[in-house]
C-alpha cells in the first residue's frame, strides 16, 4: 500500500507518533495477539504469588494419574494416551495455563474478529469528515479492543482454574494435559480437603475429559458447531452506547453497572447475536450437556472407586465454580457452550436415563461419531436417542 493511501485513510497520518502507533495497529491482523497475551497474564498473576512447581510434585501428579488412568479407561473404553500410557501431567503456573490456552483457542478468537471486522468494513463511508475519521480510528482500535478483552477474559479464567479443561472443548496438545498445581493445592487449603485426594480428583476430571474430548463426536461434531457459532456473530457498532443510555442514573447502583458495563467483552467488542446464533443454540446445549453429562458420571464412578462414595469434592468444585462463574460464563458465551448449573442438571438425567434403561455399558457410544450425540429433543427424552440408535 503506498503512503498516500496509507495517509488517505489514517486520520493521523500527519502526526509521526500517532501515525507510528496506527501503523502499528493496522498491521495487527484483525485481533492483536500481543496485547491479548499480556492482559491474559496480567490477569492470570494479578497480585498473588504464581509459584513454579517442584520437580517432586509433578512427579507425585503423575504418580497419581497411573492409577487414575486405569480406572478412567476401564470405564470408557477409551484412550487417554498413546501406547497404553496417560497422557503427561505437566504442572504448570496460572500465566502459561493463560498462555496455552489461548494460543489453544486462537483459531476460534481469530474467527470472531475475522467476522467482526469483515462486516464492519462492508458499510458506507461517512460524508462528514469528523464521522469519517472516527470510524476510521475505531477500525484501527478494533483489534486492539479485542485483544484486550479476549486476554482479560482467559486470564479471569486462568486465575482460578485447576487443570486443562475449564471449558469443554478439545485441545490440540494431545500428548500432554496442564495442571496449575498451586491453585489446586490452595483450594485444597481453603476448602480443608486432603491435599492427595483433591490432586487425585483433578486428575481423574481431566483424565475422563481428556479422553471424551479426543472422541470422534467432539473432533467432527461439537468442534464445528463452535466454530460455525463463532464465526456467525455480526458487529453492532451502537451496542456500547445503546447500553449507556439504557442506564438510570438514579439508580443506586448506576456506578457497579458501569463497571459491569465496560467489563462485558460482548459489549466492549461491539458482538451481536444473531437468527443463525440462535439456531444453533438448542443443538450447541443438547451436545454440551450430553457431553458434561457424561464427562461428570466417569468422573463420579472413578472418585466413587478411588475416594470413597461419600466424597465431597464434586460438590465443591462446582460450587467454587459457581462462584467464579462469570469468567467463565463469558468465554463460554462468546463460544457458544453453557455450563449453568441447569445444564449439568440436564446432562445428568439424560445419563442417568440411558443407564436406567440400558446400563452404563451403552454410554461411551454417545462419542464415537458425531450423529451419535443427541439432539434438543433426544437429550430430555433419553428413550428417543436409544430408539434412533436401534440400542432398544
Amino acid at each position: 500500500m503506498a503512503d498516500g493511501d496509507m495517509n488517505a485513510s489514517n486520520p493521523f497520518g500527519g502526526i509521526p507518533f500517532f501515525n507510528d502507533m496506527m501503523r502499528a495497529m493496522a498491521g495487527q491482523g484483525p485481533l492483536n495477539w500481543d496485547l491479548a497475551q499480556q492482559f491474559a497474564q496480567l490477569g492470570a498473576v494479578g497480585d498473588s504469588p504464581d509459584p513454579e512447581p517442584n520437580t517432586a510434585t509433578r512427579l507425585a501428579f503423575n504418580s497419581l494419574a497411573d492409577i487414575a488412568d486405569m480406572h478412567v479407561r476401564a470405564i470408557t473404553s477409551l484412550s487417554t494416551g498413546s501406547n497404553d500410557t496417560h497422557t503427561e501431567i505437566l504442572t504448570t503456573t496460572r500465566a502459561r495455563w493463560a498462555h496455552r490456552t489461548l494460543t489453544d483457542l486462537r483459531p476460534l478468537f481469530t474467527n470472531l474478529a475475522t467476522a467482526l471486522q469483515s462486516h464492519n468494513t462492508d458499510g458506507d463511508v461517512p460524508d462528514d469528515p469528523m464521522s469519517a475519521m472516527m470510524a476510521n480510528l475505531s477500525t484501527m482500535m478494533a483489534p486492539a479492543m479485542m485483544g484486550m478483552s479476549v486476554g482479560s477474559m482467559i486470564g479471569a479464567l486462568a486465575s482460578h482454574a485447576l487443570g486443562q479443561y475449564e471449558i469443554p472443548l478439545a485441545r490440540p496438545h494431545t500428548s500432554e494435559i496442564l495442571i496449575v498445581a498451586s491453585s489446586v493445592d490452595a483450594f485444597a487449603t481453603e476448602w480443608e480437603i486432603p491435599t492427595d485426594d483433591l490432586r487425585m480428583w483433578v486428575l481423574i476430571h481431566e483424565l475422563a475429559s481428556h479422553a471424551v474430548l479426543a472422541a470422534p463426536a467432539i473432533a467432527e461434531g461439537l468442534t464445528t458447531l463452535v466454530q460455525a457459532h463463532v464465526s456467525a456473530f455480526r458487529p453492532n457498532p451502537d451496542a456500547l452506547m445503546s447500553s449507556l443510555t439504557d442506564l438510570d442514573p438514579s439508580d443506586t447502583d448506576a456506578m457497579a453497572a458501569v463497571q459491569n458495563l465496560f467489563s462485558n467483552p460482548m459489549v466492549m467488542m461491539g458482538a451481536s447475536r444473531t437468527a443463525e446464533q440462535e439456531a444453533l443454540a438448542p443443538v450447541l446445549d443438547a451436545h454440551v450437556a450430553a457431553i458434561s453429562g457424561y464427562i461428570d458420571y466417569v468422573v463420579d464412578a472413578v472418585s466413587a472407586r478411588l475416594l470413597g462414595g461419600a466424597s465431597p469434592i464434586a460438590e465443591a468444585v462446582r460450587r467454587r465454580r459457581v462462584q467464579n462463574g462469570t469468567n467463565s460464563h463469558l468465554v463460554e458465551q462468546l463460544l457458544g457452550i453453557s455450563q449453568t448449573r441447569s445444564q449439568q442438571q440436564r446432562g445428568r438425567a439424560f445419563v442417568n436415563g440411558i443407564i436406567e434403561r440400558d446400563g452404563a455399558a451403552l454410554l461411551p457410544s454417545l462419542v464415537t461419531a458425531p450423529g451419535n450425540l443427541p439432539t434438543p429433543s433426544e437429550i430430555d427424552a433419553p428413550g428417543l436417542w436409544l430408539a434412533r440408535l436401534e440400542i432398544q
